[in-house]
């Protein structure tokens, strides 16, 4: 197989799928990149590096490098699979589906759900769309890397998935920036909110997370346990506070506008998927 990119996470995969026992062929735009890299095949040009293999994983910086990169080996793709895990949008991934398809070659657009460390151990994942048959002949070998799943046959769906994972995490960290600045205003101790406080209370809060989406999908079930109108007039007091510690509300402030707005358009007394539906309409 061939990786192209050799950047923190494409040295990661080519070393995974090394250590897994798959002969590997790499490139990189600037050579000498990842000199640790040991049992791979380099390649002068990508055009050596996508003839060698059947199989084609590129992951590099953007969509913009993935075209540059790709354009000079485009006629040798034909009867190739392409899988592309580099971070992207969904128009992104269907362009680059549209132009494998030109080439005749199959496409597989991935969303790593990992860092480097994590590749090639039991806890990341990857999430695949487009080529169900490109999916079903190389499962096995792309499992080398991190457990694959497969999302869909819209090549867009695996991006889109990874783009609302990144949301969710970057949601809750945000929260999470704002409580540790919340409580080092005063002497409390960081370390034991986090430990012993903050990590608990989200993880419990997690668990409501299913029964949201299950009102946004299918209508709430009985009435709210928690309606919007009482969490916005609590969310003031939380923003207030901040101010007078000193701890600017920036993060936080977003939804307290949302949160307002529900109300405001005769949403107060449900739960928090409204405030969900007044996201998906606010375009």
């Amino acid at each position: 197989m061939t990786v192209l990119g050799l950047g923190a996470m494409g040295t990661a995969l080519a070393q995974a799928f090394v250590s897994a026992g798959h002969p590997t062929t790499v490139w990189n735009r600037t050579p000498g990149r990842a000199p640790g890299l040991t049992g791979v095949t380099r390649a002068k040009t990508v055009a050596d590096a996508v003839s060698a293999s059947s199989l084609i994983v590129v992951c590099l910086l953007d969509d913009a490098s993935v075209q540059e990169a790709l354009a000079p080996a485009a006629t040798e793709f034909t009867g190739r699979t392409l899988v592309n895990l580099t971070n992207g949008t969904p128009a992104h991934a269907r362009r680059t589906a549209d132009w494998a398809t030109q080439q005749g070659a199959d496409y597989l657009d991935g969303g790593i759900m990992a860092v480097p460390a994590m590749i090639g151990g039991p806890a990341g994942f990857i999430l695949y769309s487009g080529s169900e048959a490109a999916f079903e002949k190389y499962g096995a070998v792309l499992s080398a890397v991190a457990r694959p799943q497969f999302v869909g046959t819209d090549p867009g769906l695996a991006a889109l998935q990874d783009l609302a994972l990144l949301s969710g995490m970057y949601g809750m960290f945000a929260g999470a920036f704002h409580a540790l600045a919340l409580t080092s205003s005063e002497k409390v101790s960081p370390t034991a909110f986090a430990e012993q406080l903050l990590v608990p209370w989200l993880t419990a809060m997690l668990g409501s997370i299913p029964a949201i989406a299950r009102d946004l999908e299918y209508g709430a079930d009985g009435a709210a346990g928690s309606n919007l109108a009482m969490q916005s007039a609590g969310f003031a007091n939380l923003l207030d506070a901040s101010r007078a510690q000193g701890v600017d509300p920036v993060l936080l402030a977003p939804m307290d506008d949302l949160l307002a707005r529900a109300v405001h358009e005769g949403h107060g007394d449900e739960d928090l998927a409204a405030v969900v539906q007044l996201l998906r309409t606010a375009g």
